[in-house]
């Protein structure tokens, strides 16, 4: 704890810069990830390319990722774009499968009115379809986050300053408390991504928590029993 009090100002620092390499990649490549999941999710040849192809992308090992593109980017190996680069695409291959089944999960009755109603190509996709497939893509986008949190600490292992500078410098030093300032920070910031997309899902679906049955007053509980 005395390490964590003297070094709180750096700490917070990292933890920024942190949130910035996770998150930033979350929002990009959720912006790419929902027309090409459209675009699978419609069917065709293109279909398996798209889901399998994309899902092959998180099998490549983050730290080689990490090291080859700046030699395709011709960036320098410390600059935090090979990050954001990096950590776009394992959101793309992780997204675009649930963007597919969100679409795929909106039933047919529903886009069946909607067509009856007037609405076609992208103003039912826009107003119809993609909003009630929020809880699958938001189910998706969880997993992209946690997973962002914990893979950009490979960076570190390459120069890239962020939370798990910690975990290395601790290592190299021996020093459990920064070892574990580190963990706990990691989580803790895994943590509160997961929080804000659980709150926006909900604030974005409100008609998920219409109609559920309200708990049964405690008198009226018992005169039932009784």
């Amino acid at each position: 704890m005395t390490w964590f009090l003297e070094h709180a100002g750096a700490v917070g620092q990292l933890a920024v810069q942190h949130a910035y390499l996770a998150g930033l990649p979350l929002l990009i490549g959720l912006l790419l990830a929902l027309p090409l999941g459209w675009l699978a999710q419609r069917g065709g040849w293109w279909r398996p390319a798209l889901l399998t192809g994309t899902g092959l992308l998180y099998t490549i090992p983050s730290l080689a990722l990490f090291v080859l593109i700046p030699l395709v980017l011709g960036t320098k190996i410390l600059d935090p774009v090979n990050v954001l680069v990096a950590m776009t695409i394992y959101t793309i291959a992780l997204l675009v499968r649930s963007v597919a089944d969100g679409l795929a999960s909106v039933p047919a009755e529903t886009v069946a009115a909607a067509t009856a109603m007037g609405y076609g190509g992208l103003r039912r996709l826009l107003a119809v379809d993609l909003p009630l497939a929020i809880p699958v893509i938001a189910a998706g986008l969880r997993v992209a986050a946690v997973s962002n949190v914990s893979i950009v600490s490979v960076a570190s292992l390459i120069g890239v300053a962020q939370l798990g500078s910690l975990l290395t410098d601790g290592y190299q030093r021996f020093y459990g408390e920064e070892l574990l300032v580190g963990i706990v920070c990691c989580v803790l910031l895994a943590l509160a991504f997961d929080l804000v997309i659980v709150v926006l899902s909900r604030l974005l679906t409100p008609w998920t928590r219409a109609g559920r049955p309200s708990a049964a007053p405690a008198h009226t509980a018992a005169g039932a029993a009784s």
